[in-house]
């Protein structure tokens, strides 16, 4: 098995070094360094380029965010999942444009962040509901004037990130549509070139803001612990 190789990043000594024994009991996941700042966490990912980087947005010398924002600059590939104690719409919306595949609230179970690491390692997003229901009400009741990329989208773009909102794979989509994951990654590159995102969260969240899809249509996802995704 090929095992996903973390990097955690908090400015609590307990929980960073509890959270990444209690990681490396999960037979799919590894912990390859934990940081105590941002400056740290940023240095570490260059480094080491791990698969996900959990980051905790309140931390010295360079704060989660902005750490963000300079992991995903040098490594792309590397998902960054945001933790944090705090539910603050602007931590949350700050944290989603600086490229984080999610975020989530640290008073969640364990099993739901095993979950979402998993998730933002496949590709995929995680929107913590307690963090965002307000944040995806505030884009939707925000102006919506101003030019767009709406008419750039080609028509199976428009499908695709449609079916993104509603939390299908990369695989499930490319099976709804009838064409191959390859496919279907490319349409996301050239969404999030169109949108100026870089990531699926964003790219959903754009969509919502510009009334492009609507509430009832996206799906939030929570971990059900019953059944982890893998």
């Amino acid at each position: 098995m090929e095992k996903t190789r973390l990097l955690i990043a908090d400015d609590h000594p307990a929980f960073r070094e509890g959270l990444s024994r209690l990681l490396e009991e999960e037979e799919d996941l590894e912990c390859v360094g934990i940081s105590a700042d941002g400056e740290e966490a940023v240095r570490m990912v260059e480094e080491l380029h791990p698969d996900v980087a959990v980051i905790d947005v309140s931390m010295p010398n360079l704060d989660g965010i902005k750490a963000t924002e300079k992991i995903k600059a040098a490594c792309p590939n590397t998902a960054v999942l945001m933790i944090s104690a705090f539910d603050y719409q602007s931590y949350v919306l700050a944290s989603l444009k600086a490229g984080a595949s999610g975020y989530m609230s640290k008073d969640r179970p364990l099993q739901e962040l095993i979950s979402a690491i998993r998730l933002v390692r496949g590709g995929d997003s995680i929107l913590d509901l307690k963090a965002t229901d307000t944040i995806v009400q505030c884009l939707i009741d925000s102006e919506r004037g101003g030019k767009t990329g709406f008419d750039e989208l080609q028509s199976r773009e428009l499908d695709v990130i449609k079916l993104t909102a509603k939390g299908m794979s990369n695989k499930d989509i490319a099976e709804e549509l009838f064409i191959s994951e390859r496919t279907v990654q490319t349409h996301l590159i050239n969404i999030f070139r169109k949108l100026g995102v870089n990531s699926r969260t964003q790219a959903v969240l754009y969509a919502l803001r510009k009334g492009w899809i609507t509430l009832s249509a996206v799906y939030l996802f929570e971990v059900i612990t019953e059944t982890p995704v893998i």
